[in-house]
């Protein structure tokens, strides 16, 4: 994987974990709502791990915390 690809999963997770907070949630409540495992779900918001996440997933979180999905994929500085 290079460098830019692991930078933009980091941002995705990053955003994920930033949105699940806003809305009050924890990892596993975030987890339960999409139906995926909290150990899953946070080697998604793990900075350090660049775990892939496939689409339909992004766009069931998305949903969970009520934004948009583009909201989960801007990112600054990348």
């Amino acid at each position: 994987m290079n460098e830019r690809r692991k930078q933009e999963y980091k941002m995705i997770g990053l955003n994920i974990a930033y949105y699940r907070k806003l809305k009050g949630l924890t990892q596993l409540e975030l987890a339960e709502a999409v139906n995926i495992s909290r150990t899953h779900m946070s080697n998604i918001e793990a900075p350090n791990m660049h775990t892939s996440i496939s689409l339909e997933t992004l766009l069931d979180i998305a949903v969970a915390l009520d934004i948009p999905a583009a909201s989960l994929l801007t990112f600054k500085n990348v």
